[in-house]
C-alpha cells in the first residue's frame, strides 16, 4: 500500500490543472508545467488531485507513489515556487552573476563561466566575513536541483577541511588528517 500515493494534493487558489491522455498541466501566477503520466489514473475532483493505480502490482505501486509526488511539487512550485541555497567554503572562492551567467573562482587557473537556464534565478550573496552564497529559485523543483547539482560538481567539499560547494545546512562527513 502506498502511503504517499494515497493521499489527495490539495489545489491552492489561482492554480489551474488539467489533465487529458496521459498528460497533466499544471499552470500558476509563477509559471506552466507539464508531465507526462502512464500506469496510473489522475483525476482532479473539486479542489483536490487524486491518482489511483491499477493493480496492487510492483511497477504500478512504484509510479503511484512517484506520480502523486510529481504532482504534488508541480503544484508547490508553480504557486510558491523552490529555491536552493550553495555555499562556496575556501579561500579565494568567489561567485558573481551578470543576469543569467554565473561566473565562478574555484581555485582553478581559470573562472567556470556558466549559462543557467532562464526559468532559474540566480542571485550571488557576498558578504565581508562569511562565506559567498548562490541562491537558485525557479518554479521547477527538477530544473533548480539539476542546476544546483551542476554547480556542486564543479568542487565538491573534500573531507579534510571541507573546502568547495555545498549546500547551505549540509552536514560534511569529515576525517581527521595526518597524525603526527
Amino acid at each position: 500500500m502506498s502511503r504517499i500515493g494515497n493521499n489527495p494534493v490539495a489545489i491552492p487558489a489561482g492554480v489551474t490543472v488539467k489533465v487529458d491522455n496521459g498528460v497533466i498541466n499544471v499552470e500558476g501566477k509563477l509559471g506552466k508545467l507539464t508531465q507526462v503520466y502512464s500506469d496510473v489514473a489522475i483525476k482532479v475532483e473539486g479542489d483536490e488531485v487524486l491518482v489511483t493505480r491499477p493493480s496492487d502490482s510492483k511497477d504500478h505501486k512504484a509510479k503511484h507513489g512517484l506520480y502523486r509526488s510529481l504532482v504534488f511539487n508541480m503544484i508547490a512550485g508553480v504557486s510558491e515556487g523552490w529555491s536552493k541555497e550553495l555555499e562556496l567554503v575556501g579561500v579565494g572562492y568567489r561567485a558573481s552573476n551578470q543576469g543569467q551567467v554565473l561566473d565562478l573562482a574555484l581555485g582553478y587557473s581559470h573562472n567556470i563561466v556558466l549559462d543557467i537556464a532562464k526559468e532559474v534565478t540566480v542571485e550571488t550573496i557576498s558578504e565581508k566575513g562569511k562565506n559567498p552564497k548562490i541562491k537558485l529559485s525557479s518554479f521547477d523543483k527538477q530544473l533548480v536541483g539539476q542546476v544546483a547539482a551542476k554547480i556542486r560538481s564543479f568542487r565538491k567539499p573534500e573531507p579534510y577541511k571541507g573546502k568547495g560547494v555545498k549546500f547551505v545546512g549540509e552536514q560534511l562527513r569529515r576525517k581527521a588528517g595526518k597524525s603526527a
